[in-house]
């Protein structure tokens, strides 16, 4: 009995990719969004905030975390997609550490896609510590996409 590509496509599971605004977490976008249009597999474009270690108790009510995060996740998918309305990104956000943020939520992917470095503080390292997480926590593939050469861990306007 053969498999019809579409029956291939409904089965083949859906796409998590990490953002976090940068360069390369744009350029993993970008990548997820172009496999999704091969395989006809849905896109989740994930991002996750947490409270600073840094910040003071009283500052943390006077910066809307969430509403912030959700402003670079959409911001990023409509950089990315350009208008393009034949493609459907599902945006999630979430609060805690990014890498177990991406984790659970490819813990029923097909695929995860990230970018070799964000924001971090470290831009020389060739794979930052989420993504370097990621590779080596995933219970499914994980595609690692480096940003255009000049932009690491540099935001896009």
């Amino acid at each position: 009995m053969s498999i019809s590509s579409a029956d291939q496509k409904e089965s083949s599971g859906r796409i998590v990719v990490g953002v976090d605004g940068s360069a390369s977490s744009k350029a993993a976008l970008q990548w997820a969004v172009a496999q999704g249009r091969l395989t006809g597999q849905p896109i989740e474009a994930v991002m996750s905030w947490d409270y600073p270690v840094n910040y003071a108790v009283a500052a943390l009510g006077t910066f809307e975390w969430a509403g912030s995060a959700t402003l670079v996740l959409e911001n990023a998918v409509k950089d990315v997609l350009q208008g393009d309305e034949s493609v459907h990104v599902r945006q999630r956000v979430e609060q805690g550490h990014a890498a177990r943020v991406l984790l659970d939520a490819a813990r029923d992917a097909a695929l995860v896609v990230v970018g070799s470095r964000g924001h971090g503080g470290f831009t020389g390292l060739l794979l930052g510590s989420v993504s370097q997480h990621v590779v080596t926590h995933a219970h499914c593939p994980v595609v690692v996409v480096h940003a255009p050469a000049g932009t690491h861990g540099t935001t896009e306007a």
